[in-house]
C-alpha cells in the first residue's frame, strides 16, 4: 500500500499512517532547500497556515513571515528583564521521567563516586529515555545518533549532574534519574590521588572570604595579572612524585579541597558559582533576535572547535592558554588561543566534534558557517531565534523563520572565477552564479567556485537585484550611484518597487499567473468556457 508519493503535501492522516508503519526517516521539502528562481515554490512552502490549504500562487509569504515574527516581538521587548540572572528559563535541577523506558547516555563522560552515583564530566551531553524494543544499548546509541528513532524524552545534561542509574538501565515513569547543582558548576576529580596547589598564591591569585550565608571562610581564586596559572594537580602519592592530572581553576571559583588531602574519584575539587558564569551569557528577548538576524558578532563570543578530536592543553603564552584539538586518526591538530579570563567548559581528554563550544559564551554565526557548513548554520539560526520566542511562550511556525534565514544566505563569494566573468572575492547572487556557470560549462569553459556568505537582513535587503526597493530602504544616494555606475536595469519584479512606481503589485490577483488566467477567460466566450485548472497550472515561484 502506498502511503504517500514524492511531491505530495502530507495530511495529518498520512503523517500518522507513516508513523504507525514504523518508517523512521522521511525527506521533506523546506523553504531552506527550495531551488526556485524567484520566491519559493508552493510545495516547498506547504500549507497556508490561515486556511490549512496549499499556499496559493502569488501570496506574499515574505511579508507574512516578517509580520509573524515582528508581531510577537512587541511582547518580547517588555519582557527581557525577566530573563536575566542565574538558571534562567526555569530549568528544573531535577531530571524526572515522564515515560517508562531505557535510559541511554549520549556523549557523556562520567565517573562513579563513593555513593554509587555517576557524575558528568563534560558539557553538551544528553540523557534519553527510549522505548524498550529489545535492542542492544549500542544499537540504540547508533539509531539516536543517526536520528533514526525519536526518544520518548530527552534531557540536556549540565556539567556536574549526578545520575542515579547506569547507562542502559530500565526506568519507570516519574523516576528521578538525576539532579544538578543549581547555583554552582563543579570541577570534579576523575581519579583518586593527593591534592597539590599550583600557582594558588594567597593575596595574589587567591583570597580568603567569609561566606555570608554559611559563615565559613572560603578560599576563592581572584582575577589577577601576571604569569600565574592557578590549578590543582593530583598526584598518586603524598610525596608528589607521579602526576595523574591537572585541573585549571578559573577566577571566581571556590576551592573545596585542602593541599595534601587525599581525594577519591568523583569528589569536587572546586565550585564555580553559576552567577559568575552566567552574567554575560544571557542576551534575552528582542536584542538577541536582532543580533541573530543582523549576523552580528556577540560580545564575549565563545570559541568553537574547528575539527573533531580530543582536547589537550599546552603551556600559556601572553595570558592566553593554548588548547589543542587533535584528530587521533589523521594526527591533524588545530590550535586555539583562549584568554585565561575565559571559562573553559572542556577538560583535557574530552572528545569534541567540530562546532562544539570550548568556552562559555554565545557562538558567532559566521564561524558556524565556515566550520560546519550551510545546513548546520540554518539549523542553528532557526533554533536560536525560536528559543527566544519559546521562553516567552510564543509559538511561531518554523517556516517563517526559515524564509528569513534563506534570504540571509542568498549570496555566495567567488573563490575561483574560472573562465567566467566574475571577479575573485565578488559577492554574487546564487542564481546568477549557477546560471553563469551553466553557460560557461556549455561553452566548454571552467566553472567558477564560491563559498556561501551570511549577510545580516539589512545588508541582504540592500543587496537585492531591485535598486528601486533597495534605495527606498537605506543609503539611497549610495544605492542609486552604484546602480547608475553599473548601468543596472530594474525589471520591477518585487512588491516594493511596483508600489513606488504606482503599478499594480505582483501579489495576490495582481500576480502574473492570475493575470494569465484572466486573459484566458476574457478570450473565450462564456458558453464554451471549460477550464481544467489542474492541467493548466504550472509551478511558478512566488514573488
Amino acid at each position: 500500500k502506498i502511503l504517500a508519493r514524492s511531491g505530495d503535501v502530507l495530511t495529518t492522516h498520512q503523517a500518522e499512517a507513516i508513523d504507525d508503519a514504523g518508517i523512521e526517516v522521511v525527506r521533506i521539502r523546506s523553504a531552506l532547500t527550495c531551488e526556485s528562481r524567484r520566491g519559493i515554490c508552493a510545495k516547498c512552502y506547504g500549507l497556508n497556515l490561515a486556511t490549512g490549504n496549499l499556499v496559493g500562487h502569488g501570496e506574499a509569504i515574505g511579508i507574512i513571515a516578517a509580520q509573524s515574527i515582528g508581531e510577537p516581538g512587541t511582547q518580547l521587548t517588555m519582557r527581557t528583564f525577566h530573563l536575566g540572572g542565574i538558571a534562567s528559563a526555569g530549568v528544573s535541577p531535577e531530571l524526572v521521567t515522564e515515560h517508562d523506558g531505557l535510559l541511554v547516555y549520549m556523549d557523556l563522560r562520567v565517573v562513579q563516586n563513593e555513593e554509587g552515583h555517576w557524575l558528568v564530566l563534560n558539557k553538551n551531553g544528553s540523557l534519553h529515555i527510549v522505548r524498550d524494543e529489545g535492542r542492544t544499548l549500542e544499537d540504540y546509541k547508533k539509531l539516536l545518533r543517526n536520528k533514526s528513532i525519536e526518544p520518548l524524552q530527552s534531557f540536556n545534561v549540565e556539567l556536574g549532574t549526578a545520575i542515579f542509574f547506569a547507562d542502559g538501565a530500565k526506568i519507570r515513569v516519574k523516576t528521578k534519574v538525576g539532579q544538578w547543582e543549581q547555583h554552582s558548576s563543579p570541577i570534579i576529580c576523575e581519579r583518586p590521588g593527593y591534592v597539590r596547589y599550583e600557582d594558588l598564591v594567597e593575596g595574589i591569585s587567591t583570597q580568603k572570604e567569609v561566606n555570608k550565608q554559611t559563615g565559613q571562610v572560603e578560599l576563592i581564586v581572584k582575577q589577577h595579572r601576571g604569569e600565574l596559572h592557578p590549578q590543582i594537580a593530583i598526584y598518586s602519592d603524598s610525596e608528589y612524585s607521579e602526576l595523574i592530572g591537572t585541573y585549571a581553576i578559573p577566577s571566581g571559583a571556590v576551592i573545596s579541597m585542602k593541599e595534601g588531602q587525599y581525594v577519591s574519584a568523583g569528589m569536587i575539587l572546586a565550585k564555580l558559582p553559576r552567577g559568575a558564569i552566567k552574567t554575560k551569557d544571557i542576551t534575552g528577548g528582542l536584542p538577541r533576535v536582532a543580533e541573530l538576524f543582523e549576523a552580528r558578532k556577540p560580545k564575549d563570543a565563545a570559541e568553537i572547535a574547528k575539527i573533531d578530536g580530543v582536547v589537550d592543553f599546552r603551556d600559556v603564552q601572553k595570558n592566553k592558554r593554548i588548547v589543542i584539538v587533535r584528530d587521533e586518526v589523521t594526527s591533524m591538530e588545530e590550535e586555539h588561543l583562549i584568554p585565561l579570563t575565559k571559562h573553559l567548559i572542556v577538560q583535557k581528554g574530552d572528545n569534541v566534534v567540530k562546532g562544539q563550544q570550548l568556552t562559555e559564551g554565545l557562538v558567532v554565526s559566521q564561524e558556524i558557517l565556515d566550520i560546519c557548513g550551510v545546513r548546520e548554520l540554518q539549523k542553528y539560526l532557526v533554533n536560536q531565534v525560536q528559543e527566544v520566542y519559546r521562553l516567552q511562550g510564543v509559538d511561531i511556525n518554523d517556516k517563517h523563520v526559515e524564509i528569513i534565514v534563506r534570504q540571509m544566505l542568498q549570496k555566495v563569494r567567488i573563490t575561483d572565477p574560472g573562465d567566467t566573468t566574475f571577479l575573485h572575492g565578488e559577492d554574487v547572487d546564487k542564481k546568477t552564479f549557477h546560471e553563469q556557470n551553466r553557460k560557461t560549462m556549455e561553452e566548454g569553459g571552467k566553472p567558477a567556485s564560491a563559498a556561501p556568505v551570511l549577510l545580516g537582513i539589512t545588508r541582504a535587503s540592500l543587496g537585492t537585484e531591485s535598486f528601486v526597493s533597495a534605495a527606498s530602504f537605506q543609503e539611497t544616494t549610495r544605492v542609486l550611484t552604484e546602480a547608475a555606475s553599473e548601468s543596472k536595469t530594474d525589471y520591477l519584479l518585487d512588491i516594493k518597487a511596483n508600489l513606488i512606481m504606482g503599478h499594480m503589485i505582483p501579489g495576490g490577483t495582481g500576480y502574473e499567473y492570475h493575470k494569465r488566467v484572466n486573459r484566458f477567460i476574457d478570450a473565450k466566450s462564456a458558453e464554451d468556457l471549460e477550464i481544467d485548472f489542474n492541467s493548466e497550472v504550472e509551478v511558478i515561484g512566488l514573488s
